[in-house]
């Protein structure tokens, strides 16, 4: 948990994607997140968390569905939202914290 930690606390957003590699949605969003991180390049940071490597974690943040994306800044949530998301709207959400 404390690399959690250090993965959340920098000074740009971080978006987070809990996933599993057998969730269709999940899969659904790779390319999404590609896009995204191409979009925003290193104003953002782009990190998937394995559920099922890290269970632990998603416990902690309480996540139930997948995909859910949360989004980082300082070590502090701004932004959470479960299903899945298309690339526009979750550059617009980033564009808000750079």
């Amino acid at each position: 948990m404390s690399k959690f930690g250090e993965l959340i606390d920098l000074n740009i957003p971080v978006l987070l994607d809990f996933y599993t590699e057998w969730n269709e949605d999940s899969k659904a969003m790779n390319p999404v997140l590609r896009e995204v991180a191409a979009s925003m390049g290193n104003k953002v940071k782009v990190i998937k968390i394995d559920v099922d490597k890290n269970s632990q974690l998603a416990e902690a943040l309480r996540v139930k569905t997948l995909p859910t994306l949360m989004i980082y800044k300082s070590g502090e949530m701004k932004w959470r939202q479960s299903g899945e998301q298309d690339a526009a709207t979750l550059v617009g959400i980033l564009k808000e914290y750079v």
